[in-house]
């Protein structure tokens, strides 16, 4: 059964701000060559009650925009995990949005509480459950599950500030970080062989223009939420989500067409990306969440709508990623094969597109 949440008091620039300074400042940094011990000063700092040795620290590893510690503490049972912000991740990501996001979704429980922040990184506390894997993101309960989640999301969520989509702004931003050449040899003979910028430039603006038309309903969005960042919790039958660091307003449409793309992981295994039928499975629990009963029940034609509008950003969701993937080739000190998954997400946006785009 669908986790029901309260309505929060009114969301104002003002009151946010007030909950924003409220966060605990910490004047540390946590090294990324010497994360546990910069782990333990912070939870030092942020819960002095607790004894040093009582606490244990472990990294998790597969995030590949930040590095994390989940730290636990054997007498209270309290897990708070410590995230040092990626090299450069600035240049990708807004932190003061980053942290808007947390505080409005802490206080409609879609979110655990902010512990604190300190120079390169933020303190939270750790949802319950099991992360999803991969074949998780297929199986018809959990999707399900996953679906109502998005709908309440995109129903409930408000921000303060513009209600407007961040989506293509995002990516004419990134598109210009892109370095005419990489320091790593390796890197650019890949990236020279594979991409031409003047024609991504000109793709970008092709699709923007047609998927404008699409009128998909800009709702806040999630905007990764990939297998990692999805979360069962068995004892209420329900999912949630975490990592909030990309949370904006955006298309309806992009954040599930985002999220089918993730069904295939990070191996990008396309074969494994949804069907229409399971599609439109996906799409009835997510219209039917939290739906006014007046309208009465999801019409065939409503899903359909959805499904053209879905399957068109999906083909965005391709540009995000590979463009982000080839700014954190230059950037990101974290192990992952960033210019080949740009490759393969590029591979993926070519090989779709038109077949998207007629529909």
């Amino acid at each position: 059964m669908l986790a029901t949440f309260a309505k929060p008091e009114a969301a104002t620039e003002e009151n946010i701000q007030e909950f924003q300074d409220n966060v605990p400042y910490l004047d540390l940094t946590v090294p990324h060559d010497d994360l546990f011990n910069g782990a333990a000063a912070v939870m030092k700092a942020l819960f002095p009650q607790l004894k040093t040795d009582d606490i244990s620290y472990i990294q998790f590893k597969d995030g590949i925009t930040n590095k994390l510690i989940c730290c636990t503490d054997k007498a209270s049972g309290l897990q708070v995990l410590v995230r040092a912000y990626g090299k450069k991740s600035e240049v990708i990501i807004d932190r003061k949005q980053e942290i808007m996001n947390m505080v409005i979704l802490s206080k409609l429980d879609l979110c655990p509480p902010l512990y604190g922040k300190f120079r390169n990184g933020l303190a939270y506390g750790c949802v319950p459950g099991k992360v999803f894997s991969v074949a998780d993101m297929r199986d018809p309960h959990k999707m399900n599950l996953v679906a109502k989640k998005i709908s309440v999301w995109h129903n409930t969520v408000k921000i303060p500030g513009e209600r407007s989509s961040k989506l293509f702004k995002t990516i004419h931003k990134w598109i210009k970080e892109v370095p005419e050449s990489y320091s790593k040899p390796a890197v650019q003979e890949i990236f020279a062989k594979n991409f031409n910028m003047e024609t991504l430039h000109k793709e970008l603006i092709h699709l923007e223009n047609h998927l404008l038309k699409l009128n998909s309903p800009v709702v806040f969005c999630h905007n990764d939420l990939l297998y990692g960042n999805l979360i069962y919790n068995e004892e209420k039958d329900d999912a949630f989500f975490i990592d909030y660091e990309y949370g904006s307003y955006s298309f309806r449409g992009f954040d599930i067409g985002n999220h089918f793309n993730e069904w295939c992981g990070f191996e990008c295994e396309y074969e494994n990306y949804p069907s229409k039928e399971t599609q439109y499975k996906w799409f009835s629990s997510y219209l039917n969440a939290g739906r006014d009963e007046s309208k009465g029940p999801v019409t065939e034609e409503e899903i359909a709508k959805v499904y053209r509008e879905v399957n068109k950003f999906a083909l965005a969701s391709h540009f995000y990623w590979g463009i982000w993937a080839l700014v954190q080739a230059q950037l990101s000190d974290i192990d992952f094969d960033y210019m080949p998954y740009a490759v393969l997400r590029f591979a993926e946006y070519f090989k779709r597109r038109d077949e998207f785009l007629a529909l």
